[in-house]
Formats: C-alpha cells, sequence, structure tokens
C-alpha cells in the first residue's frame, strides 16, 4: 500500500485524485491552505466525503511555511508526493505576481527541502500548458522550447520544472512533471471557463467570448486527468533514476465560439454571447501532443467534449437543484 502525499487536496483536481487514489486502497495525506482566490467553502465541501475515510488524513498548511511543514508533518512519511497547490489563476497572475513567485516557486522549494531532509525521492508535480506560451509548433511537445511564456503564473511552472531537475540532479530525486490541458469536470473551479459559462446560461445573461472566438483549448475531463497521474505514480513508483515530463491532454482543441455552442445544446438552452476585447496574456490555442505519455504511461483519454460538457451540466444541475 502507498502512502501518498497530496498537496492542493481540497481543491479541483486534488479531492479528485484523493478520491481515487483511496478508493484504489492507498493511504493519503491531504495539505492544503484554502487560499482565499476562490470561496472556502467550495474547497471544504470538496473533501467533505474524504474527511469520513480513516485511511485520509487532512492538514490545513501552507507549504510557504518551511517550519509549519516540519512541525505539522513531523510524524508524517509518506513514499511519494504529488504536488498539486499552486496560486490559481492565470491572468492574476499579471496583477499579482509577487504572490505568485512566491507560493508557487517558494512553496515548491519548500516542499522539496522537506522531502530531502525526510528522505522522500518521489516527487510528480503539477505544471501547466501554459509553459507553451504561443508557440507556432502545433501540437506541443514535451521537447519543445518553453522560454517563452505569456504570464507570470507560466513563468513559475517553468521555474519549478528547473528546480525540480535540480533536486533531481543533486539529491538524486526521482521526479515527473505533468503539463496539464485545461482540466473541466465536476467541482471544477468557479472562475473558469465552462463554469462560468454554463452559470451565466442556465441564468439567462449573456456568455463572453473573446475575440473572434477562435482561440482553442485542449479541453480534458478530470477523469482522464486523474488516470493520468496515477499511471505516473505508478511509474515513478516502479522506476528509479526518473527525471521526466509528460503532457496530460486530449488531443483535441476546440475553438472558444465552438465550446460555448455545444454548451448551450447540451444545456438545450437558446445560444446569447456577445464578442468582447481580447485578453492581454491569453494562448492563441494549446493542444497536447500526449504520444510519450500514451507509449511511457500508458495514458488515453477518452472522454469526448460533448460528453465532458453532459456530465458537467448534469453535476451542475444537480448542485443547482431545486432553484432552476
Amino acid at each position: 500500500m502507498n502512502k501518498i502525499l497530496v498537496t492542493g487536496a481540497a481543491g479541483f483536481i486534488g479531492s479528485h485524485l484523493c478520491r481515487a487514489l483511496l478508493k484504489n486502497g492507498n493511504q493519503v495525506i491531504g495539505l492544503d491552505n484554502f487560499d482565499p482566490f476562490y470561496s472556502r467553502e467550495v474547497k471544504e465541501n470538496n473533501i467533505k466525503d474524504l474527511l469520513q475515510n480513516p485511511s485520509f488524513t487532512f492538514y490545513e498548511l501552507d507549504i510557504c511555511n518551511f517550519f509549519a511543514l516540519l512541525n505539522e508533518l513531523k510524524n508524517e512519511k509518506p513514499n511519494i508526493v504529488v504536488h498539486l497547490a499552486a496560486k490559481a489563476g492565470v491572468l492574476k497572475s499579471i496583477s499579482d505576481t509577487e504572490s505568485y513567485l512566491t507560493n508557487n516557486i517558494s512553496g515548491t522549494h519548500n516542499l522539496l527541502e522537506w522531502m530531502r531532509l525526510n528522505e522522500i525521492n518521489k516527487f510528480i508535480f503539477a505544471s501547466s500548458s501554459s509553459v507553451y506560451g504561443n508557440s507556432n509548433q502545433v501540437p506541443f511537445k514535451e521537447t519543445d522550447n518553453t522560454d517563452r511564456p505569456l504570464t507570470p503564473y507560466a513563468t513559475t511552472k517553468k521555474a519549478c520544472e528547473l528546480l525540480n531537475y535540480n533536486y533531481h540532479y543533486i539529491h538524486k530525486m526521482d521526479v515527473i512533471n505533468l503539463r496539464f490541458f485545461t482540466v473541466y469536470g465536476p467541482s471544477q473551479r468557479p472562475d473558469l471557463a465552462i463554469h462560468k459559462f454554463i452559470k451565466l446560461i442556465y441564468a439567462g445573461e449573456p456568455v463572453k467570448i473573446y475575440g473572434a472566438g477562435d482561440s482553442a483549448r485542449d479541453y480534458t475531463y478530470i477523469d482522464d486527468t486523474v488516470k493520468g497521474i496515477i499511471q505516473s505514480i505508478h511509474y515513478i513508483q516502479n522506476n528509479t533514476g526518473v527525471y521526466d515530463t509528460f503532457n496530460l491532454g486530449n488531443n483535441h482543441p476546440v475553438p472558444l465560439l465552438g465550446l460555448v455552442k455545444s454548451m448551450y445544446s447540451v444545456c438545450k438552452k437558446t445560444e446569447n454571447y456577445v464578442h468582447v476585447e481580447e485578453q492581454l496574456g491569453d494562448m492563441k490555442v494549446t493542444c497536447a501532443d500526449i504520444s510519450r505519455a500514451k507509449s511511457v504511461l500508458g495514458y488515453s483519454p477518452s472522454t469526448p467534449i460533448q460528453e465532458g460538457l453532459k456530465l458537467f451540466a448534469k453535476w451542475f444541475e444537480q448542485q443547482q437543484s431545486p432553484n432552476l
């Protein structure tokens, strides 16, 4: 049985991952600092069921506080760490850069140092498709140049990948960086596009489409992302000398206008959208080359966007009932 520490455990991806790990018979240590970027109530609801599981231990803890890590986790010795915690919000990082640098880079450094001191050497890091910037090479390959990120958030993710390599090289840690591509599904953060759009659709308010609506994202359903993380856990558990990076995407980018139209169709609502000015820092397209993740990890996303949107709409309706 693995004992796995998951940072950001009360978040969208983190809570889904913890649930799956527990279902597979693992012991899970969850950390979260309930960052006020969005409602604490949402995160508490994400882990309400997890707290009833005797194999789940939860700490409200900020990894930017190194002494809190040392003191609170002094009796914990996981064999694998999955680091999902980060200051969220790609565009907000432009106006609040310092807090992103502190939370994402310094927080990751603290976690790596804590691992080093406790002789824990299996580390999986949540990176992001945003590291690719406006690359002209589509789909994005892990070997592509990532030296031109568009936002401080993306910069922090690239910086952490480099920091992770330092700990792999100097301290012999096994590391996998996972570049996530626009993950969506039940319990998705309320500030993210699909959640915002569906809320507007059901409220009868117009959806804002930035620019012509031709920007595209490689939307990846949460269950597929979680499967990829678990496959990474299995791989790093059974191999040594690992430093690798994998795209976890869907390999099927969807234009913004097409996404919005599909959402109206799934929700059985009349289309009502307006075009507004493009946002600074928005990438034109994201599209994952997932051939390495397929060949090495066995990763194979199986949820097409239309099916994923139906599942999300069903969850949203259940949350809103009987108000709808």
